[in-house]
């Protein structure tokens, strides 16, 4: 029972961050993609920041400056800056598929940089996972989009925060985690700014509605998860983290009349059962090394 119940809280965490990704590309349209990082920079900061007060935890630390927080903060901000440009400038549902791969880049970090074992079935999952991104984003053909490589490097962003998460100190909460994450978008959005060809723009009562929409949801979806990994094994929890690309797909179908082609919808199933493949095998390996005598 526990673990149907941190399935349910995963699907609709991931629901709640495909409806996130709804607001923010209705917003790019209006408003320059470093604005949008900033807004969502505030509003997490603010939201994660009054919930860290209110647990009684300091929001600022020592801490924060070892060496895993800060590779974790750098990975947050490639990351996010990459997929939020990804789905400001590519349909959602490619930019979408192209993320599911991030599971897939963190079994690779850990075995190239962690020294954690990884078998031939796991390196052959990761393998064709990567070709699946490749069959979604085309490099070399008529069908791709130089602007698709920022949800390429949002995966490699996002897998150096969840590697450098492991080495993270215990001591520092996930709150402190992610208000600190957060924070970290508000200069870097600055920077973008001045480079950016596009001026700041004021928000008008709709704008403001779709950030205060993306902000909610993201906070939602994040309680969620933090549910679902609390109440659920990871192992059996994990893979409904996969229906993001579902409701991507509905969202995009529905909101912006997006039609994938089949190269996109195949390196999607491609990515996405890799994925499944690669949790379903480390489960197994845990198993094995669980049950296996000791010598």
């Amino acid at each position: 029972m526990d673990n149907l119940r941190g399935a349910a809280l995963m699907t609709l965490a991931m629901l709640g961050f495909a409806g996130e990704d709804m607001f923010i590309k209705l917003m790019a349209g209006a408003l320059p993609t470093w604005q949008i990082i900033a807004a969502l920079g505030c509003g997490g900061a603010l939201v994660f920041g009054t919930l860290t007060v209110l647990m009684g935890q300091r929001l600022l630390t020592r801490a924060f400056l070892s060496r895993a927080v800060l590779l974790r903060n750098l990975g947050e901000l490639i990351g996010t800056v990459g997929f939020v440009t990804a789905i400001a400038l590519t349909p959602l549902s490619s930019a979408s598929a192209v993320l599911q791969a991030t599971p897939l880049a963190v079994t690779l970090g850990a075995a190239l940089f962690l020294n954690e074992p990884v078998g031939w079935r796991r390196w052959s999952a990761i393998l064709a996972g990567f070709v699946g991104v490749l069959l979604v984003i085309r490099p070399g053909l008529d069908g791709f989009d130089i602007n698709s490589l920022f949800a390429v490097q949002a995966v490699f962003g996002l897998a150096l925060r969840d590697l450098s998460t492991r080495r993270v100190d215990g001591g520092v909460s996930s709150y402190q985690l992610s208000f600190l994450a957060f924070v970290t978008l508000i200069p870097a959005a600055a920077v973008l700014s001045l480079v950016s060809p596009r001026a700041p723009v004021a928000p008008d009562g709709y704008l403001w509605a779709m950030t205060a929409g993306a902000v909610l949801l993201g906070a939602l979806s994040y309680y969620a998860i933090v549910g679902a990994m609390r109440i659920g094994e990871v192992s059996f929890v994990t893979p409904f983290r996969y229906s993001r690309l579902l409701f991507a797909l509905v969202v995009g179908f529905f909101v912006f009349s997006e039609r994938p082609d089949w190269l996109t919808l195949l390196g999607a199933v491609v990515i996405v059962g890799s994925g499944i493949y690669t949790v379903l095998r480390e489960r197994a390996v845990w198993r094995e090394r669980k049950h296996r005598p000791a010598a």
